[in-house]
């Protein structure tokens, strides 16, 4: 007999604990920006050039590691910081230096970064400098962009494909 209560006793019980967890998911409803404006959202993930050049190995120096660890040249594991700027309708919105990441400031810089806009047509430009150059930045970009309300439009980086992308 008890077996005959407990088996509708647990689906009740699991039917009250599913509800709660649902309501509770969705109540109260989370926005993830003003509907009335529109985002423009900058992600990059970048390696930036190393603080000291590779340096060439002679034969002699090669011929002293282990046959499985040797290489041609000598690096220096540290990268530079990433330094980036960006511009909408000519204000400077963002001016950063993203330090590299991992134990020892050897793996990429990343940049997250959410804007909210007015929408309607707005003028972007991004500069990049991921080298040891003092002056002058190494990729820029430039676009005229109609922004929609509720909307999000992104600016990512590759270098591979030739540098920044609107979307």
């Amino acid at each position: 007999m008890p077996d005959l209560f407990r088996v509708p006793l647990q689906a009740i019980a699991y039917l009250g604990f599913a509800w709660l967890l649902g309501h509770f998911a969705t109540i109260p409803p989370f926005h993830y920006g003003d509907p009335a404006r529109a985002s423009i959202k900058l992600s990059l993930n970048h390696a930036t050039a190393r603080i000291k050049p590779c340096v060439k190995l002679t034969q002699e120096q090669i011929a002293e590691f282990a046959a499985n660890m040797r290489r041609t040249e000598a690096c220096e594991r540290a990268r530079l910081p990433l330094q980036l700027e960006m511009d909408i309708d000519g204000e400077q919105t963002l001016k950063l230096a993203a330090d590299p990441t991992g134990l020892w400031d050897d793996g990429p810089a990343s940049i997250y970064e959410r804007f909210d806009a007015e929408p309607g047509a707005h003028h972007i430009d991004v500069r990049l400098r991921d080298t040891a150059r003092a002056e002058g930045w190494d990729y820029c970009a430039s676009k005229d962009v109609m922004l929609e309300a509720g909307k999000y439009f992104t600016v990512t980086f590759k270098a591979e494909t030739g540098g920044f992308r609107f979307r």
